[in-house]
């Protein structure tokens, strides 16, 4: 009778403390990482690479997506970086030349099951232009499973052009009517990225309408400058984001300002990561 009871009330614990476990946290970040053929001098790649693996090692992002990467400095994360993968195309030719959106991934606990890129253009299936923009624009989006929280979501990770404006705003309207229809099961989701514009530009509405933005709703959150072009640009609105979508809520937005390995700035921009619940 004795055993009985006691199996009974173990048993009892261990729902409860099942059921009152935490909802697992996911932390994920966006990397304007400055492209690698830029002549900065003293923030050169070669000289700020270890300090930007030293940043993603230190965080340990679940998931990040890069903006300005080529290939030289994908393969440089890889190499010292070593838990995590990557998914891209170079925006010029659709296979390696040029910058890559490429999104990583922490392959102890993130499973890949698909993904792609498409051009922010009147033609998005190839390497082409978008309306005003200065440059080719992609975004690469990623299907997920978490391993650990045994959830299914989406990645998607951009650069709006930092010339056009109706290439701004014709791209935001063509990765809301993507995203909105590439998940019919209703996974979260998340949108990284470099939009080149602050948070009150009216090119942001219909994005606001599909998903939350991190730093408005984080419990704990950084509403300053994410650019700052090797230190001199400081004040000014960020332009760096992470959006969500079928998330609890975001427990914190974090603009990472930090010096690594003695290096001031490990690119022109602060990473910025966002701790999601599910």
């Amino acid at each position: 009778m004795k055993k009985s009871i006691f199996f009974a009330l173990a048993s009892s614990l261990l729902v409860l403390a099942s059921c009152s476990k935490e909802p697992a946290s996911l932390p994920v970040m966006s990397f304007n990482v400055r492209c690698a053929s830029a002549n900065d001098g003293e923030y050169s790649w070669p000289l700020r690479r270890d300090a930007a693996c030293a940043m993603i090692n230190e965080h340990r992002p679940a998931v990040f997506g890069v903006q300005e990467a080529l290939t030289s400095q994908l393969d440089y994360f890889m190499e010292n970086c070593p838990d995590y993968a990557w998914v891209g195309v170079g925006r010029e030719d659709g296979v390696s030349e040029g910058e890559h959106m490429s999104v990583f991934y922490d392959t102890r606990r993130i499973e890949l099951l698909d993904w792609g890129t498409y051009w922010l253009s009147e033609t998005p299936s190839e390497p082409s232009y978008g309306w005003d923009a200065a440059c080719r624009r992609t975004a690469t989006w990623t299907l997920l499973k978490d391993k650990e929280a045994d959830r299914h979501f989406y990645f998607v990770n951009t650069h709006l052009d930092h010339v056009g404006k109706e290439a701004r705003r014709n791209g935001l309207v063509l990765l809301v009517e993507r995203i909105g229809a590439m998940n019919p099961e209703g996974y979260p989701m998340i949108l990284t990225g470099d939009m080149n514009v602050y948070p009150d530009d009216p090119c942001l509405e219909n994005l606001r309408t599909l998903m939350e933005d991190a730093r408005q709703t984080a419990a704990q959150t950084d509403n300053d400058y994410t650019y700052h072009g090797w230190g001199t640009v400081s004040g000014t609105p960020p332009i760096d984001y992470v959006f969500y979508k079928g998330f609890s809520s975001c427990e914190k937005l974090e603009v990472i300002r930090q010096p690594y390995l003695g290096m001031k700035y490990v690119s022109d921009h602060f990473p910025v990561q966002a701790v999601l619940k599910y």
